[in-house]
């Protein structure tokens, strides 16, 4: 190969990529004259071989393309075919990149009935009993089973923690924002214990809309148990108001008048006299 490299003038490059009837030929001998289309480029594999491409007239593979690889051992050698294979092209529709099913697993995937073993090696769990120096006291408390089997590393619990604070409770939520205070001095939350009691808790308000949640202890929502609202009347009331209880009031009575004589008349008669 390193020899062919020194001595080629460029012919073995100009005959793999002239090679188009070749390739074509190949293409549809192997998927039929009308599933293979126009050409579309050549692309350089190595020093002896090229890759032609064709348009795939392949019903469902719309915008892939036939790939026909030749090759040639050298300038006085013919061109011959190496492989004939269906790639996407550019505008192909293709199927996501592969994720294992352990990894494709998100919350609330898993329904009644349903059951998910973790890994063997979960780094979010670590065994439960003692780990000491001693390698006595490990074996001992291995063997009278001491608590839980696993429990949550630390590596687990600063992973939860993360989850937790980004969630929907946790302190940059928009309900957190709004909030006239924080859950962490409400009297509804619940702290959590060991080295989590720090940061969260649950709520324990069946009328927040964390009730039952794992909440930060920054989240807070408008049921805190501080929270008081100054109840005033939506009626306007007047600044001077008058008690009519205390106020003596009397009739007024019609004035007496005799008949024919006007009270006009009446008064100005009492003037002259």
């Amino acid at each position: 190969m390193t020899l062919l490299l020194t001595l080629d003038d460029g012919s073995v490059e100009r005959a793999l990529a002239e090679a188009v009837g070749l390739a074509r030929d190949a293409a549809v001998e192997e998927a039929g004259a009308e599933q293979v289309g126009a050409h579309v480029g050549v692309s350089r594999e190595d020093a002896v071989s090229a890759s032609h491409l064709f348009e795939a007239n392949v019903p469902g593979y719309r915008g892939w393309r036939w790939s026909v690889t030749v090759a040639s051992a050298g300038p006085d050698t013919p061109v011959t075919i190496s492989e004939v294979v269906l790639v996407p092209g550019p505008d192909a529709l293709i199927a996501p990149q592969w994720v294992p099913w352990e990894r494709r697993v998100r919350a609330g995937d898993l329904g009644v009935g349903d059951i998910l073993p973790p890994d063997k090696d979960d780094p979010r769990l670590v065994p439960a009993y003692v780990q000491s120096d001693d390698p006595a006291v490990e074996e001992v408390a291995h063997e009278i089973g001491l608590g839980r089997v696993h429990v949550l590393s630390r590596y687990g619990r600063e992973e939860a923690a993360t989850r937790w604070h980004r969630g929907e409770f946790g302190p940059r939520s928009d309900m957190a924002r709004g909030a006239p205070a924080h859950c962490g001095n409400c009297g509804f939350y619940l702290p959590l214990a060991g080295s989590l009691r720090a940061a969260f808790g649950v709520c324990g308000n069946e009328i927040a809309p964390a009730d039952g949640n794992v909440v930060h202890a920054e989240y807070g929502c408008g049921a805190h148990s501080e929270v008081e609202v100054e109840v005033t009347s939506s009626v306007p009331v007047a600044e001077l108001v008058y008690d009519d209880s205390l106020l003596d009031t009397e009739p007024v009575g019609e004035p007496k008048t005799e008949t024919g004589v006007t009270p006009d008349a009446e008064t100005a008669s009492e003037s002259a006299e």
